[in-house]
């Protein structure tokens, strides 16, 4: 099961957090909110395993995102 961690306003902040989680060892993924909205400027979740969520959060915590 996935669990949103994190909502990033355009999908280029969603990718940087994305790899902010897999340089620390963490599986993520990114989906559009909206699927019919622009691929570039619409909001997107970032997600992980349910069992990473908290130490993700913590992640991104630290890093100031």
């Amino acid at each position: 099961m996935w669990t949103v961690i994190y909502i990033a306003k355009n999908k280029k902040s969603a990718e940087r957090t994305q790899e902010l989680l897999a340089q620390e060892g963490m599986l993520a993924k990114i989906q559009p909110i909206n699927k019919s909205a622009d691929k570039k400027d619409g909001y997107y979740e970032v997600l992980v395993p349910e069992g990473e969520a908290e130490d993700a959060q913590n992640i991104i915590y630290e890093a100031g995102l």
